[in-house]
């Protein structure tokens, strides 16, 4: 077994989760997490490579008197992750926290539109375009409306997460075959489908709205080649979205918790009510497990009722009179 300090341990564990194209932001957490952790232990003088199981359990009980279930659950992922790769390349005798029990999390139904509340959303990114009574409104308001419209209608087609909508480029876009590359999680690339609306709003973002915020962009020799811009011509990115999209769930009367992972939730819900195969929804989600998709099956009691009346011989059938 090859000796090593806990932080050279640590640090060849990122280089691995660097070398596996992990983005940034998984990193710079696991970073955290497991600089705790290992600081828990020196702390109390426990060798890191052979916690007892009373150590585990006593610091399993102290980060869960602290932190939410959910973030107990994603640090012990990370400590999990980190005592395999020791135990891989021996730099441990084995994994100590094979053999402890973790809180299972309690499996949450993803919060989903109804389509009239899309079809709302949508609608609100129009509210620009008309400006208030007796006022025509800018070239910049008109193009961020023809923006705004553009990456709703994008999120919700094609399913994206929020990081794909702002690292989106204009080489992934193909807009006569309706496509458009993304880089997902593992650096996975996949192809997200776009409907007539989601290109027609594109289209007329491309022709009316991005080549104003282009220009607002100081006439640099390279021009961004991500599809969303912000007013200021540069990269809208992940903040910049989640508060346009915000804006645009208030102007539509929907309630607060409704995020842009909830256009994903919703793409993959109606899919899945259309008739669609839970495993093209996978393919198109980018789904590793089929597991993962399942959650989308989920159906509402009148979805339910409508089903059973629709399908059972007796449930439709009117009672006889007497």
């Amino acid at each position: 077994m090859t000796e090593a300090t806990p932080g050279s341990a640590l640090a060849r564990y990122l280089r691995s989760l660097a070398a596996r194209d992990t983005s940034t932001h998984t990193q710079r957490s696991y970073r955290s997490t497991l600089t705790a952790y290992l600081d828990w232990l020196d702390a109390r003088g426990v060798d890191w490579r052979a916690p007892s199981r009373a150590d585990l359990r006593a610091y399993l009980a102290e980060l869960g008197a602290r932190t939410a279930r959910s973030s107990t659950a994603q640090r012990l992922a990370a400590i999990r992750s980190f005592h395999r790769f020791a135990a891989r390349e021996g730099l441990a005798a084995g994994d100590p926290w094979g053999a402890i029990a973790t809180p299972r999390l309690p499996r949450r139904l993803p919060r989903v539109l109804e389509v009239d509340q899309v079809e709302r959303l949508l609608a609100a990114t129009d509210a620009d375009l008309d400006g208030p009574p007796g006022r025509t409104p800018s070239e910049l308001t008109i193009a961020i409306a023809l923006r705004d419209r553009a990456l709703v209608e994008t999120a919700y087609a094609a399913g994206l997460r929020i990081s794909e909508l702002a690292a989106a480029d204009m080489g992934s876009l193909d807009l006569r075959r309706g496509e458009i590359r993304v880089l997902g999680k593992g650096r996975k690339e996949r192809v997200g489908l776009l409907g007539r609306p989601a290109r027609a709003a594109l289209s007329g973002y491309f022709d009316e709205g991005r080549p104003i915020l282009v220009g607002r962009g100081g006439g640099g020799a390279v021009a961004p080649t991500e599809i969303f811009l912000n007013h200021r011509g540069g990269p809208l990115g992940v903040r910049g979205l989640r508060y346009r999209l915000d804006l645009l769930r208030r102007r539509a009367g929907l309630p607060v918790g409704v995020s842009p992972h909830t256009l994903r939730h919703s793409f993959a819900t109606h899919l899945l009510e259309g008739g669609a195969d839970l495993r093209v929804v996978q393919e198109l989600l980018g789904h590793e497990s089929l597991a993962t998709t399942q959650v989308y099956t989920h159906v509402s009691p009148a979805r339910l009722r409508a089903a059973y009346r629709g399908a059972h011989p007796r449930a439709a059938r009117q009672p006889a009179a007497r």
